[in-house]
């Protein structure tokens, strides 16, 4: 595009020399933002123990110290958005010969790009934080893995001496082959295998969603010959007990649905607030340039 000039000549535009971008603003937004992210994250953090106590009835509900963390982390993010855009606007130098629309884009960008940096950087450090605290469980974890292997192994040598033979995985249909007729006789002649069987019949039925009524039958029996109850109170006993399995169950898959809806909840909530953010940061660094540009030609008035 060509400007005209006065002597009816065609002259190039002007182009300016330096970047519409200025960096030194911006850092100092960023180490201002994380600044106050790292000092607010330590009090909000101060303030939850105060919520949490060892001593049964002292501490507050879990949900309500979620939502206050969730509340705390949303203000967090406001609050540094905030501070680092208006340093990034206040402290940048004046534009001339920018049109007022163009200061007030760059501005609003400076105050984006300062919170998508100093986002990047507490991202990372929180990730940092997690990963390492996932190494750590992850070698408990280990841990606890070697110790189970021990303990099936010990478990495993107990079995064999108590006469089940074969692949573990297979035990419980073995058992279904050789039960013998007469209950009675097997469970008062050898109380430990008809634990360990009954012990295979309940981890069979947790894996399989039910118990067959065989199976509950069958413990019935092993329950009458022990302990000495009429065969209706022995199976009255199993239903109790297989009723208590279930309702653990039902409430392992509560609790893990609530945490899947908190979880999705905080995702969605820290999605909305990362957003409010970075309007709040753009907008604080156009006003913070607006205010500079404002007491400059004010200064430059009075000069005059």
């Amino acid at each position: 595009m060509a400007f005209t000039s006065t002597t009816g000549t065609s002259a190039l535009p002007v182009e300016s020399s330096q970047s519409a971008i200025h960096w030194g603003p911006i850092l100092g937004g960023v180490a201002a933002a994380i600044g106050v992210t790292l000092i607010l994250a330590m009090f909000g953090s101060g303030l939850g123990l105060t919520m949490i106590s060892p001593w049964s009835g002292e501490s507050s509900s879990a949900a309500s110290v979620g939502l206050s963390a969730a509340i705390w982390l949303v203000v967090v993010q406001w609050l540094s958005a905030a501070l680092g855009g208006y340093l990034t606007g206040r402290l940048r130098t004046k534009w001339a010969a920018v049109h007022t629309d163009e200061v007030f884009f760059r501005d609003t960008a400076h105050g984006f790009v300062s919170w998508a940096i100093a986002t990047i950087i507490v991202a990372g450090f929180l990730t940092s934080s997690l990963t390492s605290l996932a190494g750590a469980g992850a070698q408990a974890v280990g841990s606890v893995a070697q110790a189970a292997g021990v303990a099936g192994t010990a478990a495993a040598a107990s079995s064999a001496n108590s006469g089940s033979t074969g692949n573990p995985a297979t035990a419980y249909f073995t058992d279904a082959l050789l039960r013998p007729q007469q209950i009675s006789a097997r469970a008062e002649t050898d109380n430990g295998a008809a634990t360990a069987e009954i012990s295979r019949i309940l981890v069979n039925g947790a894996s399989a969603g039910n118990i067959p009524e065989e199976d509950k039958a069958y413990m019935a029996g092993i329950i009458a010959a022990r302990t000495g109850l009429s065969p209706d109170e022995a199976r009255g006993r199993v239903d109790v007990v297989l009723k208590r399995v279930d309702d653990a169950k039902v409430a392992a898959q509560k609790a893990a649905d609530d945490a899947r809806k908190a979880a999705a909840t905080t995702a969605m909530i820290g999605s909305l607030s990362l957003l409010v953010g970075a309007f709040i940061s753009s907008a604080a660094a156009a006003f913070g340039g607006r205010q500079r540009d404002e007491e400059e030609d004010v200064l430059l008035s009075t000069r005059i």
